[in-house]
């Protein structure tokens, strides 16, 4: 029993099968998703190699990395051989890698269409189990000047200050502003609370000769543009 233990560790494969040598010298592009998740983890179990196991987990979320970033601690140590340490390293990874895409979205800093505003907020709102209002500011040129969080776990207009936002847009010197906030129930239909704080704040907004250009409703896959559907 302890052969076949150490047969499945990466150390022990043959080195067409080593992820880690075959990164070296083909390049990142040249392994499969649960090739590099084999990495992170190092070594499956007893019964599995660290590839198979990977691809057991990758098979959970119908291989989708988006969803298996959203898996918890705790959902990934109820697989077979992922034990603390490594669904922390698998957690880790997924988070660094959710990151870079929101700087590479931060990086087109240009919103030209609603779906620049999603490309940009998607990495931040779309994988959340709770709701978030957020605020894109833009200058006369509509590039991103910055980007705020007003409030968590829902967006009735007492959780949002019309104050607050203005201040922000004459601090930074805003022109434009652009609301977004998630569905986690993947629902894209906006509510009458949606409407009216959206009017609200556009009202508010058009004294001070801001632009509310857009409110969107995001999920982790799609989006709803109150600007598209002409409801601005």
């Amino acid at each position: 029993m302890g052969d076949k233990t150490a047969s499945f560790s990466i150390k022990n494969w043959s080195n067409d099968d080593q992820p880690r040598e075959k990164l070296r010298d083909k390049g990142k592009s040249a392994l499969s998703d649960s090739e590099l998740v084999a990495i992170l983890i190092g070594s499956g179990s007893r019964y599995e190699s660290a590839v198979d196991l990977s691809k057991r987990i990758l098979a959970s979320v119908d291989n989708h990395l988006n969803e298996l970033g959203k898996l918890s601690i705790k959902q990934l140590m109820a697989f077979k051989g992922i034990g603390e340490a490594k669904a922390i390293t698998i957690s880790a990874a997924l988070e660094l890698g959710r990151r870079r895409r929101a700087e590479e979205a931060l990086e087109r800093r240009k919103i030209a269409s609603s779906l620049n505003a999603y490309e940009l907020l998607q990495p931040i709102l779309g994988d959340l189990p709770h709701e978030e209002f957020w605020i894109v500011f833009l200058n006369n040129s509509n590039k991103v000047l910055n980007k705020h969080q007003l409030s968590k776990g829902g967006i009735t207009g007492t959780l949002v200050d019309v104050r607050l936002v203005l201040k922000m847009a004459l601090e930074v010197g805003a022109t434009g502003l652009i609301l977004a906030h998630n569905h986690p129930s993947g629902n894209l239909k906006p509510s009458e609370a949606d409407k009216n704080l959206t009017n609200k704040l556009q009202q508010a907004a058009q004294s001070l000769d801001i632009k509310v250009l857009d409110h969107l409703i995001i999920t982790d896959k799609k989006y709803f543009s109150f600007a598209d559907q002409n409801l601005m």
